[in-house]
């Protein structure tokens, strides 16, 4: 079939089996394939959700977020969004493979939910799954990500 998906502001025409994930379309880090780890996060009409586990067809219509559009939204100049600076600045990532899924949840939270408590978040982002990090840093780079948001 082909489908018109709605990615980081433009229209992209693909052509793909009714059986493929957007995960499959988008070309994003697909961990587990399962639902499970969390590094296939992108925002869909703006909620979290794992691109493994939906089908590309499920997508037509509606608004996708990706990380490859989270710099170009931030300014016109394609400058990081703080959130991306933050874990720079925070060393939360070490591989690197499960970032992208991280990033979109916390921008996801951090745009819905700004005044999320220290447990609050720690809980939220317990939805994603990191090998090399520990999660510490990762908390640091959305906390500071979150006040300068404010």
């Amino acid at each position: 079939m082909q489908l018109t998906l709605k990615v980081d502001g433009r229209d992209r025409t693909v052509e793909v089996e009714p059986r493929r994930t957007l995960a499959d379309v988008l070309s994003t880090h697909a961990g587990c394939e399962h639902g499970v780890c969390g590094a296939c996060t992108v925002l869909v009409d703006g909620e979290p959700v794992r691109a493994c586990l939906m089908f590309a067809v499920q997508a037509q219509g509606k608004a996708i977020r990706t990380v490859a559009g989270l710099a170009a939204s931030s300014t016109e100049g394609g400058e990081l969004h703080p959130l991306q600076r933050a874990f720079i600045q925070h060393h939360a990532l070490q591989c690197g493979y499960c970032t992208p899924g991280f990033l979109m949840l916390a921008v996801s939270l951090l745009e819905r939910k700004p005044g999320l408590t220290d447990e609050a978040l720690r809980e939220a982002l317990s939805a994603n799954l990191c090998r090399c990090t520990g999660y510490q840093n990762i908390l640091k780079a959305v906390r500071a990500a979150a006040d300068e948001m404010r």
